[in-house]
């Protein structure tokens, strides 16, 4: 299957990624501006991982009449109880049953009340019931995760290149972060721990994305040191171009075989990582390598490999 993609590649791109910058820019800044009013105003879906609840997933033998369950449910005073068919078959339902007033026993009797209802024409598979202090625990560790995530590698950027290449990176992984963050919060999506995790995959795939390109920038700066920094950025964004195409249809490969296979289970971790695989990799060549025209890049002699007579320069990418 490769094979044939393969074939129909070109072998070099002659993409003009700086020349076409302020138009992506305001592109980004618009996902971003959505991105956090969205936020500000919907604010989060959050799953039984950070609000609280009781979470149970169930298996009918026959098609489950959605409406007529939660009639049946809402009834028993827990308060409105969310149901989501999944599947093909129709048979499996996700309940949620908002978070009980009265702490951790009044959680339990709510499940009992429920698993009592369901039983006899339902197969429990799984349960969960997280407390609203665990909830907000989490909430506060997932913040403090991605934090720390970004601030980790915008330091390890830092000592590998220079602080250039470490703030491109930073605008590049910030706008990643906060436009994957409004697509859950303008859909309305489920967000809980697997949505978490995957924002942190995002910043590794950007990241390593990001590096690769820098490395190709650093190389080309020793090599060609009087090629304007317009044609130098241009001609390392396509020389890495093939390989970035072929990382992501694999990367999508696979995503896609965990949206549509997945489960509900991992439907929102599968969301995310198709959104942030877009947004990654378009982040990485469209913001975090123009923004190196405005750094003064070329004024540490350490990036260039210090002064001396330059290389014969190659025919610039258009």
């Amino acid at each position: 299957m490769i094979q044939p993609i393969l074939r129909y590649m070109p072998h070099e791109f002659r993409w003009d990624v700086v020349g076409t910058r302020f138009y992506w820019y305001v592109f980004t800044m618009l996902l971003v501006v959505v991105s956090l009013v969205s936020i500000a105003t919907k604010g989060f879906n959050f799953g039984i991982d950070f609000a609280g609840g009781v979470l149970i997933e169930a298996r009918a033998e026959q098609v489950v009449d959605v409406a007529k369950l939660r009639e049946e449910l809402n009834g028993l005073g827990l308060g409105e109880v969310g149901i989501t068919s999944f599947g093909d078959t129709g048979k499996d339902v996700m309940i949620r049953v908002a978070q009980q007033e009265g702490g951790d026993a009044a959680q339990t009797a709510a499940l009992k009340k429920v698993q009592d209802k369901l039983n006899g024409k339902f197969e429990i598979r799984r349960t969960d019931v997280v407390g609203p202090k665990v909830g907000a625990e989490l909430i506060i560790s997932g913040a403090l995760a991605v934090a720390l995530a970004l601030i980790a590698i915008a330091i390890y950027v830092w000592f590998r290149f220079e602080w250039q290449f470490a703030l491109g990176t930073c605008l590049a992984l910030c706008s990643d972060v906060l436009t994957t963050l409004g697509v859950f919060s303008l859909f309305h999506l489920e967000f809980d721990l697997t949505t978490v995790a995957a924002v942190l995959t995002i910043a590794g795939y950007s990241v390593n994305d990001s590096i690769v390109v820098y490395d190709r920038v650093r190389e080309l700066l020793r090599k060609y040191k009087k090629m304007p920094l317009p044609e130098l950025l241009n001609l390392a964004v396509n020389r890495v171009m093939p390989r970035t195409l072929l990382t992501v249809f694999t990367v999508l490969l696979t995503v896609l075989a965990l949206l549509f296979f997945g489960g509900k289970v991992l439907s929102g971790f599968s969301i995310a990582m198709l959104w942030g695989l877009f947004v990654g990799t378009f982040s990485s060549i469209r913001v975090g390598m123009p923004v190196l025209l405005y750094l003064d890049l070329r004024s540490d002699d350490d990036l260039v490999g210090g002064k001396g007579a330059a290389d014969p320069e190659p025919e610039p990418a258009k």
